[in-house]
C-alpha cells in the first residue's frame, strides 16, 4: 500500500493489519470435531461475513456477554460457559480443531448461551462487535512470542487494547493472563500505561487466579515444575 493510500486509510479510521499475533496451523480435524461442526454450527457459529451483531438477536435474551479471544482447545471457556448460564460467551479461534473441539464439548454439555467464530479477532471486533457491548473481554495464555525479535507479534499492544476498551461496556473488565514472566511484564507495562483502566490488583500488580477461570491440566502441570502463571484484570473507568 503506498504512504498515500496508507494515509487515507488511516484518515477514515480504517485498521490496518500489518503483523498478525498467530501462525495458523492447519491441523487435522478428527471425525468426532468433524461431526461435531456440522451438527453445531448452524446453532453455534459466527461468521464475520454477518457483520455487526445484534447480541439480543443472537442469543435470544439480554444478559452479559463475556468475549474470549484465543480460547484454544475450548475446555476453560467451556467449562465457564457451563458455570454461569447467566451469561452469554463468544470465543474467536482461529485453529479449526480447537474450534472443533470446542463445539463437541459444548454440545456434551447441552450449551446455549456460547456462540463461537473462527477468524481472525481484529476483523471480529473491528466489523462484528458493537462498541460498549460486552461486560468482559478474556485473553488467556496467548501465544507469548519469547524471542525478543519476536515481541512485535504480541496480541497485547497498546492499539489492541484501546480496541477492546471501546468494546467494553463501562465499567466491563478485561482478563489476562499468561505463564511467561517477560510477557506478564509487557502486558502490565501496556495496561498501565493506556488511558481510562484502572487495575483491579490491591498493589496495582498482579492477581490470584480468580475462581472464574478453571485450572487447565497445563497449568495444573506448570504448577508441579514451579512454573509461575500470571493474572491481570483492568477496569474500563471511560
Amino acid at each position: 500500500m503506498s504512504s498515500d493510500n496508507l494515509e487515507k486509510a488511516q484518515a477514515e479510521g480504517k485498521y490496518i493489519r500489518k503483523i498478525r499475533s498467530f501462525v495458523k496451523r492447519e491441523g487435522r480435524l478428527t471425525k468426532g470435531q468433524a461431526a461435531a461442526l456440522e451438527r453445531t454450527w448452524p446453532r453455534m457459529g459466527l461468521t464475520h461475513e454477518q457483520g455487526l451483531l445484534d447480541l439480543d438477536t443472537v442469543f435470544g435474551r439480554q444478559a452479559p456477554t463475556v468475549l474470549e479471544i484465543g480460547f484454544g482447545m475450548g475446555k476453560s471457556l467451556v467449562a465457564m460457559a457451563k458455570a454461569a448460564p447467566e451469561k452469554n460467551f463468544i470465543g474467536i479461534e482461529v485453529h479449526r480443531p480447537g474450534v472443533g473441539a470446542c463445539l463437541m464439548d459444548a454440545e456434551e454439555a447441552n450449551l446455549t448461551n456460547l456462540r463461537v467464530y473462527e477468524h481472525d479477532a481484529v476483523e471480529v471486533l473491528r466489523d462484528c462487535i458493537a462498541d460498549n457491548s460486552l461486560a468482559t473481554v478474556q485473553v488467556f495464555f496467548p501465544d507469548p512470542w519469547h524471542k525478543k525479535r519476536h515481541h512485535k507479534r504480541r496480541l497485547i499492544q497498546p492499539e489492541f487494547v484501546e480496541a477492546l476498551r471501546k468494546k467494553l461496556a463501562i465499567g466491563g473488565v478485561l482478563h489476562l493472563a499468561t505463564d511467561w514472566e517477560n510477557y506478564a511484564e509487557h502486558m502490565l507495562e501496556v495496561m498501565s500505561t493506556a488511558s481510562n483502566w484502572r487495575n483491579l490488583a490491591a498493589d496495582n500488580m498482579y492477581i490470584p487466579r480468580p475462581q472464574e477461570r478453571p485450572l487447565t491440566k497445563f497449568e495444573q502441570r506448570g504448577e508441579r515444575l514451579g512454573h509461575g502463571v500470571w493474572d491481570l484484570k483492568f477496569e474500563r473507568v471511560a
